[in-house]
């Protein structure tokens, strides 16, 4: 039991370090300072939904699809990247002007996402990017991948399921403290969490490029 709390420690550690909950619960608030609790709760169960599914699937045949499709972790990365850096210079240029629509406009987007959810439908930004590649990334895959090989299954799978449980947590009672700032300052952090959503991107990008030219 010592030798598996031992391999659960060194296993759950780096990949809470890859996930980096603290950098992205503002970019999770700045994503979903329109909604609602209840539309803000469900996005975060398929977000995270898609990611433990990533990171499970990744665990067990991850170096087999990677073969398969003949791509490397940096394809991930670049790829991952470009995504992200379109949605946070859309959100830049054009986040203003969605909201200036109105509070009518705002209903009828959440009232929709109601109509989705009901049909099984996926939110917007549930699983890209908040789940994937946010949450569970090319970093985070990398580590399981790494974690697997040298602690096993086991504690591979179990340092997954604890780092979801931990974003579960901080996302369900981080909004709930912005709300005590006041909506300037939500909305100055949601314009900052887009920016820094940007910068991500762009390193997630260099440090693809970089890796392919290197290989």
């Amino acid at each position: 039991m010592p030798a598996f709390l031992d391999a659960l420690v060194a296993a759950f550690l780096p990949l809470f370090v890859a996930i980096n909950i603290p950098g992205i619960l503002p970019l999770y608030i700045g994503m979903t300072e329109t909604l609602d609790r209840r539309s803000r709760q469900s996005l975060l169960v398929r977000a995270l939904t898609a990611a433990f599914v990533l990171a499970v699937l990744m665990l067990f045949a991850g170096e087999v699809i990677f073969r398969t499709l003949g791509i490397t972790v940096n394809d991930l990365r670049v790829g991952g990247g470009l995504i992200l850096l379109t949605i946070a210079i859309t959100d830049l240029a054009f986040g203003d002007l969605k909201k200036r629509r109105g509070g009518k406009d705002l209903k009828r987007s959440q009232q929709a996402m109601a109509e989705s959810e009901g049909d099984g439908g996926e939110p917007e930004l549930s699983v890209v990017p908040l789940g994937i590649p946010l949450i569970i990334g090319p970093g985070a895959i990398t580590t399981i991948l790494i974690a697997e090989g040298q602690y096993g299954y086991p504690p591979t799978l179990l340092s997954i399921v604890l780092n979801m449980l931990l974003v579960f947590v901080v996302f369900t009672f981080g909004p709930a403290l912005m709300r005590f700032a006041g909506p300037s300052t939500s909305k100055a952090v949601a314009k900052v969490a887009s920016l820094f959503l940007a910068a991500i991107a762009v390193a997630m990008i260099r440090a693809g490029i970089t890796g392919i030219l290197a290989g």
